[in-house]
């Protein structure tokens, strides 16, 4: 199962021109600055950029390919579309919304139901409500239940949380992981914001000025050090893990390959599995394990590669932690008085209240 897209499309002062190979299945995160590419890639996919020139397949069925003369209209796609601003139909209730998105679809091709689309995003109290009395959250939420409910094969999410303030994101994202975890349609995900990619992404693909830098799985292009874009102060990996042990101190502990981690207690339990992001600014670099260190966790790793940060003052040190990678951010003083240089063993040191689960 993948997507292939591959377009081409030039206007006045931008070009598109990607060629990517994606998974067909999980979340895929289009990442990258304004004016990078994100939109008007998602759109062509969408079939809404009918200038864009090229191929795209979708686990099989050809949408596009100009070669052969193939463009199915938009309306013709099995697609799904939630855009930032949730494009409600204000004269419908709720429940009227999503009884647009279900007769969108014959009937012997609708593989969701309104009842699994309503639990999965919990507006069960919101179904006679009008768009005007809803939340900017609940607004969101409706949209991506009436964009399940037209049963796509694909689904594309154009920054849903761009307008929303952070209390209402927050109240969003658990819902969003909710689709990644329960659904098989395979969503592509247009953001520019890191913490959202980091909790939601399973594969990234990062554009600047309408082309792709990179693409791959999340927590190894998270780990190059070789692309210009830098995250700043949200530069860090993402690990997959799964917890151990919980102890009376309100920790748990997780492991990954590669070793195991403290990190603050979220609830889970034993076996389950979870999504923990370390930043480069929490992780600090030693010879020693230091067992007299407030540092719970310290990890063996191996230096990989050693570049310069943004600020002259400081390095981006790549390490592998057994088949982890980990992105470390010290001050080049530090670099020159520890000897960093690439294929040292050294100690990977990273406080559990740093760790973001």
């Amino acid at each position: 199962m993948s997507i292939a897209a591959r377009f081409e499309l030039a206007w006045p002062g931008f070009a598109l021109d990607v060629d990517l190979d994606l998974p067909g299945k999980g979340v895929t995160a289009l990442f990258g600055p304004s004016g990078s590419g994100k939109t008007t890639c998602l759109r062509a996919i969408a079939g809404l950029e009918r200038g864009a020139r090229g191929r795209l397949e979708v686990n099989g069925e050809v949408w596009q390919d100009d070669a052969r003369g193939v463009f199915l209209p938009t309306h013709r796609r099995a697609l799904g579309y939630v855009f930032q601003d949730a494009a409600l139909f204000p004269h419908l209730s709720v429940r009227g919304n999503l009884d647009y998105g279900r007769r969108r679809v014959a009937a012997r091709e609708r593989r969701v139901q309104p009842a699994a689309a309503i639990e999965l995003l919990g507006i069960g109290a919101l179904l006679d409500r009008l768009p005007e009395n809803l939340s900017g959250g609940e607004k969101s939420r409706v949209a991506m239940a009436r964009a399940l409910l037209t049963s796509p094969r694909l689904l594309l999410m154009d920054e849903p949380l761009a307008a929303l303030d952070h209390p209402r994101k927050q109240e969003i994202l658990p819902y969003l992981e909710k689709l990644h975890d329960e659904l098989e349609i395979p969503i592509l995900y247009v953001s520019h914001a890191p913490d959202e990619v980091a909790r939601l992404a399973d594969h990234l693909v990062v554009l600047q000025g309408g082309r792709a830098l990179a693409a791959g799985p999340l927590g190894e292009t998270l780990a190059r050090l070789d692309l210009p874009i830098r995250l700043g102060e949200d530069a860090g990996v993402v690990i997959d893990a799964v917890i151990a042990e919980r102890d009376a101190w309100h920790l748990a502990r997780v492991e990954f390959p590669g070793g195991s981690l403290w990190v603050r207690d979220g609830g889970q339990p034993a076996g389950h599995r979870v999504r923990v992001r370390i930043l480069a600014r929490d992780v600090s670099l030693a010879h020693s394990r230091g067992e007299d260190s407030s540092a719970l966790n310290a990890l063996p790793a191996k230096v990989v590669a050693v570049a310069d940060d943004t600020h002259p003052a400081t390095a981006m040190v790549r390490l592998d932690a057994g088949a982890s990678p980990l992105i470390a951010r010290v001050t080049k003083r530090s670099v020159a008085a520890l000897g960093v240089r690439e294929g040292m063993e050294l100690w990977a040191r990273i406080k559990a209240v740093a760790v973001i689960g």
